[in-house]
């Protein structure tokens, strides 16, 4: 049985795989990609985001602190099965493909909502520094892009998974019971 897609979900995928990647590398290569940095043409919007979140900001590297690393780390595990999930549900046609799809979302959302603990729980150590409106524009709703989407991903998912588990019971109930398709 081939894999059920949602060309949404594709294109999401597809859309963020470079932006991810561009991230990760900004993240990997600071201080070279930050201000002043001789990377710095690559990743010229960070100039903005730098100071708007300090995690991606001079503060965290200078305190050593890795918690920007590490997620971008995991940022690129996540990315690698968002593509294994693009091959496996558009080339092969896996009925893999949901499963990888929903662990890698999970990912990205469980990363996302620890990204939105984190601020809360240090009382917005990170961007707590901002007006109200740099927040919303630069921190709230593009990271809220990354708490919504991801939802409706798993959702989606996670249905088509249950879908498919109810179909392979039935036949393993038909089966068990002596009864032929």
């Amino acid at each position: 049985m081939a894999a059920k897609t949602h060309a949404w979900i594709s294109l999401w995928f597809a859309l963020t795989i470079p932006v991810i990647f561009w991230d990760a590398g900004y993240c990997f290569y600071r201080p070279r990609s930050m201000v002043g940095g001789d990377l710095h043409w690559i990743w010229k919007p960070y100039a903005i985001y730098q100071e708007v979140d300090y995690v991606y900001g001079i503060h965290a590297l200078e305190r050593g602190d890795g918690f920007t690393n590490a997620q971008s780390l995991l940022n690129v595990v996540e990315n690698f099965m968002n593509i294994a999930y693009l091959y496996l549900a558009h080339v092969s046609g896996s009925p893999v493909a949901p499963l990888l799809g929903f662990a890698s979302t999970v990912m990205t959302l469980s990363k996302t909502v620890l990204y939105w603990l984190q601020e809360y729980y240090c009382g917005g150590c990170a961007v707590g520094h901002n007006d109200l409106k740099t927040l919303i524009v630069y921190w709230i709703i593009p990271n809220g892009l990354w708490l919504l989407v991801p939802s409706f991903i798993i959702w989606q998912l996670a249905k088509d998974i249950t879908a498919a588990l109810r179909v392979a019971d039935r036949v393993e109930q038909k089966n068990s019971s002596g009864k032929k398709q």
